[in-house]
């Protein structure tokens, strides 16, 4: 056998069978409708769907994806492109409403948003009285301030006259040479 020179023939890809059908124990073809959805690395994903819903109900459903969807549209390759994109989506619900399922058998998903619609009531509830502190102390600080400037103009009101002044003190006998009291509040 001459090795060289030769170039080896490549290998006709072989199909690996999907999670579906490994885990049903099936010949998965290339017309399976789970493969595209379940590849054979995500066996866990459909052990989960196949629990909660069953393999020939969640076939059902896919299916009904694309009748439910070709009633409602002209079927051209468009259209194929959003029937494609609509079962992903069909896959990805089914998918999150088993993981659910398992997590709350009662519930399912509707338990997950009941849980986040109260959530948000109580994060409104807690925004609602935060806003009326925040006000509150708004409130405060005017006050303060209100009565801050209210002692600076008394202050300001009450520098002694002329009368009562040491004109060697301020050099002047004029009241506009007197400076007025240094404030912060200015």
């Amino acid at each position: 056998m001459e090795l060289t020179g030769q170039v080896p023939l490549p290998r006709s890809r072989v199909h690996q069978p999907c999670a579906a059908c490994r885990m049903l124990r099936r010949k998965c073809d290339r017309n399976c409708v789970l493969s595209p959805y379940f590849p054979s690395d995500e066996i866990e994903k459909f052990v989960g769907v196949h629990k909660v819903f069953g393999a020939s109900n969640v076939i059902k459903m896919i299916q009904d994806t694309v009748v439910l969807i070709s009633s409602y549209i002209n079927l051209n390759t468009y259209d194929q492109m959003v029937e494609e994109e609509k079962r992903d989506d069909t896959v990805q619900a089914i998918v999150y409403e088993a993981k659910a399922r398992l997590r709350d058998p009662i519930y399912g998903s509707a338990g997950t948003i009941f849980h986040l619609q109260r959530m948000v009531n109580e994060l409104r509830s807690q925004l609602e009285s935060t806003t009326a502190q925040v006000m509150e102390l708004q409130e405060q600080r005017d006050r303060l301030l209100g009565i801050l400037m209210n002692v600076h103009y008394l202050e300001f009101d009450t520098l002694p006259t002329m009368q009562h002044v040491d004109p060697l003190f301020y050099g002047s006998n004029s009241i506009h040479d007197i400076d007025p009291p240094v404030s912060f509040f200015l």
